[in-house]
């Protein structure tokens, strides 16, 4: 989906104001040449204080106001946080999880497959609907909120869960078989005797049921898209704020939503992207989180909410706030919104602070949006829609997720699947390498010249054979421990190990244990080996690393392997980052560009609507760096400067640089 600017602005509340100021604040959103706002999405109760009245004031001022002041406005559904009156009514409607049921208070309390919660969620929708649709300012809606099955074990989404089984598995025996429920005398040899799934031992029961709430959250959306799709116009777009597993920041893939089949009913990825600031700004989460959401369809996406200010310890320094944007742009964001404008005065989130603080008066942040907003409105035309085309994929996998949720590297370590997504994410970013991250489709294997796999735990014969047959036509592999273990029902396989995709790497193992003063070695950086490790012997296969250990120093830590025209490498276990660089640029080879840079200053790429290459050079650091440019035929951006080949670019502390070449 293409864009005519880039999308800038803020999530605005009039419901949460503390006075009437709706005009002086869409003003300043105006003046610091922001053009967007998010609205609705939060403020059922408000709009429905008691069941069948309604009250749209706050909705039409928003729209009023915005389209006399030129503001464009995605709109919200607001299903995800429920009045009051709506759980009084229905207490079946608050969900019933492994912990227990959910009481009333926080948000995202509810049953997705709730009929009573449905019902009235339809009619809101509705409702809302109705009000905007003559809007010409109102662009897009997003469904929902951060959406996930929220642990939903209720009666009814229980009962789904049996009928899914039984379409998947017509066969009762099948089922028991695949399942391998008669470990403690747990078969189900009548569909009508299914016990609750909460108190089940079989992790590929758990797993599947799991599957199966990512699936609600699927049809879930579906389900709202239908209701838009009767009022919407053709102009208009419908999207999601998908977010990521969370770290006390945006880190990883979500375990509870499979992005890729949730988004099929959208016309564009929108997604959620928080970080750590100050000192601690590295891009890592904009880089890994955005290639995930520019993943989730293929193409470019919507930042819906990132931070102005945020928690305590992410107020940015001076000039970071600027650069956190144009680092969203260039990996191929077509919009940034902050959560929030305005710093709200009471409640849970009362201390996420927004663009503007407390006292509400124009500050530094806003003056440094300004700076950003009145940019992008110079030139912004030639950052939107910016489409890349990367050797490089990461591949990531919910079912792995999963599975390496139930059976855990290390009980004593929080490290999980998106531990190491992240290890092979950040090693690519810091060598200044772009990937994108796609799901196990062998359909989209030939696409690339480089694939990397971490941790690939549950996986059909069909992925691992394309994989084989991704290295045997030519392509490199990277592939990490704990892959090719189980099938898609995490069965684990009685074969070689790991199984199938053994053909490419040349190896085989039988043994694994948790790391104890175990060191690897590659490229002179020495780390220690953490939280899992396999006893890898190579058969076709030639070692990179052994482990340096008296006794397990007989097995190789790191191998690569020749197989038809490409080749394959293997991580045996869990180590340093430097290490795990080393490891790579030697499997890899140098990747030649057009500048002499390493990180802190980061190179991202693009071409444009104009067909223009588009080169961003991003100073990740409290110092002044100097890159030097090898190619000629370059062009800044901010003043047509040309730049040829042994010219020196200085960055100041956490600016950046954007070139063009016709």
């Amino acid at each position: 989906m293409n864009f005519n600017e880039i999308l800038y602005g803020v999530a605005y509340y009039d419901e949460y104001m503390p006075y009437d100021r709706i005009e002086t604040d869409f003003k300043m959103i105006r003046d610091a040449g922001m053009n967007v706002i998010r609205i609705a999405e939060s403020t059922w109760s408000t709009w429905e204080p008691k069941e069948g009245v309604f009250d749209f004031t706050h909705l039409h001022r928003m729209l009023d106001c915005a389209a006399k002041y030129e503001l464009k406005v995605i709109v919200g559904t607001p299903t995800y946080a429920i009045p009051s009156w709506l759980a009084k009514k229905y207490p079946d409607i608050l969900a019933v999880t492994h912990n227990g049921k959910e009481l009333y208070g926080h948000r995202q309390n509810m049953d997705i497959t709730n009929p009573d919660y449905l019902h009235h969620a339809q009619i809101i929708i509705e409702k809302l609907m109705e009000q905007v649709k003559d809007y010409d300012c109102v662009i897009g809606f997003q469904l929902d909120n951060e959406t996930k099955p929220y642990d939903t074990c209720s009666k009814y989404a229980q009962a789904k869960f049996v009928e899914y089984l039984k379409n998947e598995f017509p066969d009762i025996d099948e089922f028991n078989r695949e399942f391998g429920l008669d470990y403690w005398s747990n078969r189900v040899d009548d569909w009508d005797a299914f016990p609750d799934i909460r108190g089940t031992i079989n992790m590929s029961l758990d797993a599947e049921y799991k599957k199966f709430q990512r699936k609600l959250v699927t049809d879930f959306f579906a389900w709202q898209a239908d209701i838009v799709k009767k009022y919407k116009r053709d102009d208009q777009f419908i999207t999601h704020n998908f977010d990521f597993e969370w770290h006390d920041y945006s880190y990883g893939m979500q375990p509870e939503v499979n992005q890729y089949e949730a988004a099929k009913c959208m016309d564009i990825a929108g997604c959620d992207i928080y970080h750590p600031s100050q000192s601690s700004l590295s891009g890592r989460e904009i880089t890994a989180c955005g290639n995930i959401a520019r993943g989730i369809k293929g193409d470019n996406y919507l930042v819906l909410e990132t931070e102005a200010a945020g928690n305590h310890p992410w107020l940015p320094y001076p000039g970071q706030l600027r650069l956190q944007a144009i680092s969203h742009i260039a990996n191929g964001a077509c919009m940034v919104e902050y959560w929030h404008w305005h710093s709200i005065h009471n409640a849970i989130e009362s201390y996420w602070k927004g663009v503007l603080s407390h006292d509400l008066r124009p500050n530094r942040l806003y003056k440094e949006c300004s700076v950003i907003g009145n940019e992008l409105k110079k030139y912004g035309h030639r950052l939107v829609n910016l489409k890349k085309t990367n050797k490089f994929a990461i591949i990531a996998d919910n079912s792995s997720l999963t599975g390496l949720n139930e059976f855990k590297l290390n009980n004593e370590s929080d490290s999980n699947y998106n531990t190491v997504f992240r290890w092979l994410c950040d090693a690519l970013y810091l060598m200044n390498i772009e990937y994108d991250v796609i799901p196990a489709d062998p359909a989209l294997f030939a696409s690339y010249e480089n694939i990397l796999v971490p941790a690939l735990y549950s996986a059909t014969d069909d992925v691992l054979n394309a994989l084989n047959e991704f290295v045997a036509n030519g392509g490199n592999m990277v592939v990490t421990f704990k892959s090719a273990f189980s099938d898609e029902h995490l069965k684990i396989r009685h074969d070689v190990q790991p199984y199938i995709i053994n053909k490419a790497l040349g190896i085989q193992y039988d043994e694994f244990t948790l790391p104890d003063n175990v060191t690897v070695s590659c490229g002179g950086k020495s780390s220690k080996a953490r939280d899992w490790m396999e006893m890898v012997d190579c058969t076709t296969a030639t070692p990179v690393a052994m482990y340096e250990h008296k006794h397990w120093g007989v097995h190789a830590a790191i191998t690569e392997n020749s197989y038809g025209k490409g080749r394959a490498m293997y991580l045996a276990t869990l180590f340093g980052e430097d290490t795990l660089i080393e490891a790579l640029k030697l499997f890899f080879g140098e990747q030649k560009n057009e500048f002499d840079a390493s990180y802190p200053v980061v190179i991202k790429r693009g071409t444009n609507m104009q067909g223009e290459k588009i080169i961003y050079l991003l100073n990740y650091s409290d110092d002044e760096q100097t890159v030097t440019c090898h190619a000629d035929g370059l062009k800044k951006l901010c003043d047509d400067s040309t730049v040829s080949a042994g010219d020196c670019i200085a960055l100041a502390p956490w600016d950046f640089s954007i070139l063009y070449a016709d």
